[in-house]
């Protein structure tokens, strides 16, 4: 493994600094450059991702560094707009209960039940996280650049949430399926022996 490997997560750790200037911007309300910050966020995770995958850079590290940093910038970012009245705080507390579910379940699953190699978010996570990201971005470009209709806000923000709480709801369900299969496939081997 040559030191170009670590580039990935040089990157990764770049953009989890980042959010230091961003929350910054956003605290006073300079939208703008919080803008261009978020979206030089967005170009650096797709770069980190592209070079991890093409030249086979992808390792444990950046499996934990990369979502964190993701979580990370979306979390202070609705935090930001919560304090700002700018999103209601349900949808705080809404996105924050999900991923306590989630981190709590994850973590219990791993050390009580069966360790897991690597974790595979599900494809409604995934869109979760594109619509999330998306709706910073259009926020961001409300407050500085660009005045959207505030029935597009609203629409985004419902939206928002039920795709939070339908992935919410989809780990519980894959947990316990998970968990029902593994203890059907253990007990069936303590049969056999």
């Amino acid at each position: 493994m040559t030191w170009l490997s670590y580039i990935p997560n040089a990157i990764t750790i770049a953009r989890i600094l980042a959010m230091i200037p961003l929350v910054w911007f956003m605290l006073e309300e300079q939208y703008e450059y919080a803008l261009y910050v978020a979206i030089a966020a967005g170009f650096s995770d797709m770069l980190d991702g592209f070079l991890a995958k093409t030249f086979g850079w992808e390792g444990w590290l950046g499996g934990i560094l990369d979502p964190l940093a993701d979580k990370f910038m979306m979390l202070c970012c609705f935090l930001v707009f919560a304090v700002q009245n700018i999103i209601p705080n349900w949808l705080l507390i809404v996105i924050l209960a999900r991923d306590i579910v989630i981190i709590t379940g994850t973590t219990y699953y791993h050390f009580v039940i069966d360790k897991m190699e690597k974790a595979q978010p599900s494809l409604l996570s995934k869109l979760n996280t594109a619509l999330q990201i998306l709706f910073i971005v259009i926020l961001l470009a409300h407050y500085s650049i660009y005045q959207f209709s505030p029935i597009l806000l609203e629409i985004l923000t419902y939206l928002v949430t039920f795709l939070t709480v339908s992935s919410g709801f989809h780990y519980v369900y894959l947990y316990f399926s998970h968990k029902k299969d593994f203890l059907a496939n253990n007990t069936d081997k303590n049969k056999s022996t």
